[in-house]
């Protein structure tokens, strides 16, 4: 079975699965590289612990054949590398694996025979572009490019929200009930941890239980322990919980802290001026704060610059009238560890009681929260 490149980057890959862990173990990976020479493939284990990394070689026949016998200690992700740094990026456990790949496809082709759950990914797929090539996703599109011929900025983030809505999230919610009763496997660290195909506020029950089922079953695997405390962190910042304190100087030295603003709703608004998208996004930050500023609703805008005068500059260029504050350690700031921040921009929308109830509300999106928070009628 074929899988496209463009599934693999948003589904990844859950391949070679199995339910339980085993010890030490053979494998035979074979297959076949369209390449213009003989060579030599290297097989490489990713870690992310203090451990030494697997690492070995193949020899690429001549009729661009490959086959080899490997011995692996657990289940594991691996890489394995082509011809001018082309790579397949694999999942190893118990099952042999029959990997077919084009080094010369720019789309960087390639399938894998052997896995239990290549079904699962191919019906994924065909899940996801069934939706995006739907009757209901087309004529949204033809809206779209209608309303961004004709410049209407308000009518394209409508639309961006109806498609997230109505065809994405309805695919996403299925394919997250297909994800929760797969068995348990490396392939479902990849694609909830590293594959960015489910947003993590929306689908964090599902990040949770899956957490909770290896932390159960998979007691001693690294890379379903480092899911696990990746999935604690995750729940520290999750909507419910408190916001952690934020406690940074404003371009004049002025210390600000979070917590002054109890009492009244807060969006805290990460970016930087270096940031493209966070500027693009400013000026609906902007509208949002002229609109609902007030006794009950304040923003708080955190810059993960490193110069100060780029900073303070870009406050001026956008016009940002509220509170701006930042340490200048660009992503070594402590509030990017404490909000488990992985890019910008990022927001968090904090009640009067310090409790995160929205996080990375964007256009139209932002100001219907705020419409429904502070009861106000659009």
């Amino acid at each position: 079975m074929k899988i496209s490149s463009v599934v693999l980057v948003a589904f990844v890959m859950l391949v070679a699965a199995c339910q339980t862990e085993k010890p030490g173990h053979d494998i035979t990976i074979k297959g076949r590289v369209t390449y213009p020479q003989e060579g030599t493939i290297t097989i490489t284990e990713i870690r992310t612990d203090s451990i030494k990394p697997f690492e070995d070689t193949i020899q690429l026949h001549f009729d661009h054949t490959f086959s080899k016998k490997i011995r692996i200690q657990e289940p594991g992700f691996y890489r394995i590398s082509f011809y001018k740094r082309q790579y397949v990026s694999i999942i190893l456990d118990k099952n042999d694996l029959d990997i077919t790949a084009d080094a010369n496809d720019p789309d960087g082709f390639f399938e894998v025979k052997g896995s239990p759950d290549q079904d699962l990914v191919a019906n994924l797929q065909q899940m996801v572009n069934a939706a995006q090539e739907s009757e209901a996703a087309k004529q949204i599109g033809s809206e779209f490019e209608k309303a961004s011929k004709a410049g209407n900025e308000v009518r394209m983030q409508e639309l961006q929200m109806e498609y997230q809505e109505k065809i994405m999230n309805v695919v996403y919610d299925s394919a997250s009930r297909i994800v929760a009763k797969a068995p348990l496997s490396l392939g479902l660290i990849r694609i909830l941890q590293n594959s960015g195909a489910f947003d993590k506020d929306r689908y964090f029950p599902l990040y949770l239980q899956t957490a909770e089922r290896f932390r159960a079953e998979w007691p001693t695997n690294a890379y379903a322990k480092g899911f696990v405390s990746y999935v604690d962190r995750l729940k520290k910042t999750a909507i419910g919980q408190p916001a952690p304190e934020i406690s940074l100087p404003d371009p004049s030295g002025k210390l600000v802290t979070l917590s002054s603003y109890r009492g009244k709703y807060v969006l805290v608004d990460f970016w930087a001026k270096w940031c493209g998208p966070c500027r693009q996004e400013n000026p609906n930050v902007v509208k949002a704060w002229k609109e609902f500023k007030g006794d009950r609703f304040d923003i708080l805008g955190v810059s993960l610059d490193r110069v100060r005068e780029d900073w303070v500059n870009a406050i001026q260029e956008d016009g940002l009238g509220w509170t701006q504050v930042s340490d200048l350690k660009y992503f070594q700031s402590q509030p990017v560890s404490d909000y488990n921040i992985e890019g910008i921009p990022f927001s968090v929308l904090v009640d009067p009681n310090g409790i995160i109830v929205a996080k990375n509300l964007r256009g139209a999106e932002l100001r219907r929260k705020l419409l429904e928070v502070l009861n106000k009628k659009s």
